[in-house]
């Protein structure tokens, strides 16, 4: 197999793969799902850890918990935590089952969120000042890198487009 050149011309990148509806799905595809269901799950025991520790966690000394707690009413803040949390990881799920089949969406938009998730993270450590810890966000972070790998190769993205006719 040749080695690739290490520039590549963008009209390269981004022509047309080529119609095979009979493709193989690739490892990179299949690691890809695995990888977001592995943030499913850490995003799982995330919610389980603020359920456990949510009384200990202090007031005023976070707008985000400030915001969900206008009335003082802290039950009320979990609950809507907890509901928001786990829509948002079933969604994700769903995701992950939908990158597993070969569409091409939610694989794109899986990879604009771990960017996202990617900022926020680079943001909070640059500008805020937050450690990047092995039990706050570093599995986190970790996952989202290697979903971006996996889903930007371009056997997964050939795989995702290969119903597409050039």
């Amino acid at each position: 197999m040749p080695k690739r050149a290490a520039y590549e011309p963008a009209a390269g990148l981004l022509a047309p793969t080529r119609f095979d509806p009979r493709m193989r799905r690739p490892i990179a595809t299949t690691t890809g799902a695995v990888l977001v269901v592995l943030r499913v799950v850490a995003g799982a025991l995330v919610i389980l850890s603020l359920v456990g520790g949510w009384d200990l966690l202090p007031i005023g000394h976070g707008p985000f918990i400030d915001a969900l707690l206008p009335s003082g009413d802290r039950a009320l803040a979990l609950t809507v935590v907890v509901a928001g949390g786990t829509a948002l990881l079933a969604v994700e799920l769903v995701l992950a089952f939908l990158i597993h089949r070969g569409l091409n969406w939610p694989r794109v938009l899986v990879m604009v969120i771990a960017v996202c998730s990617i900022s926020a993270d680079f943001f909070a450590w640059r500008v805020l000042h937050e450690d990047i810890e092995l039990e706050g966000r570093f599995v986190s972070l970790a996952l989202d890198i290697l979903i971006l790998l996996a889903l930007s190769s371009r056997d997964a993205a050939a795989y995702a487009r290969r119903n597409e006719r050039g």
